[in-house]
């Protein structure tokens, strides 16, 4: 059984970000056609379905790093920020699109709130780790030299 380590990040992110869209108890809120994900970024995301992979890419930090805080999210999807000459600064992520990720996951069942942060539940990690041995499957059978490795 493949563990989500094992699976490429972009594989498994865009994989759960399908399952995501079909959950009704995650959509993106109103304003989140409006808002840039940080003071870092120069515009608005540029994908219409980006609500969904932001909070794929959410489970699967959680899922390899947990318990994580929102402030430890918000640092992970912050980015460099240019001031001017001088050199660039990290900037963190606004922190109210991870809030209602986290707050639409924890209804969804797939983490929940623990002392530290956020940890991923039984019920979320059985669904990580079924999606991610269907992409190590898939995987192997596309690349017949990786079979030997298994």
């Amino acid at each position: 059984m493949a563990k989500a380590y094992d699976i490429p990040a972009p594989e498994l992110i865009n994989r759960l970000a399908e399952q995501l869209r079909n959950d009704k108890k995650i959509q993106p809120p109103p304003w989140a056609a409006y808002v840039k994900t940080g003071s870092h970024a120069e515009k608005i995301p540029q994908a219409k379905d980006w609500w969904y992979t932001r909070c794929a890419s959410i489970v699967r930090k959680v899922y390899l790093h947990g318990p994580e805080g929102v402030g430890d999210l918000k640092r992970h999807y912050g980015g460099r920020k240019r001031i001017g000459y001088n050199l660039d600064h990290h900037k963190d992520a606004g922190g109210a699109i991870i809030r209602k990720a986290l707050q639409q996951l924890e209804v969804a069942g797939y983490i929940t709130k623990k002392k530290g942060g956020r940890m991923m539940t039984d019920e979320g990690m059985k669904k990580i780790d079924r999606l991610s041995t269907d992409i190590h499957i898939e995987l192997v059978k596309v690349t017949p030299e990786l079979q030997r490795y298994g």
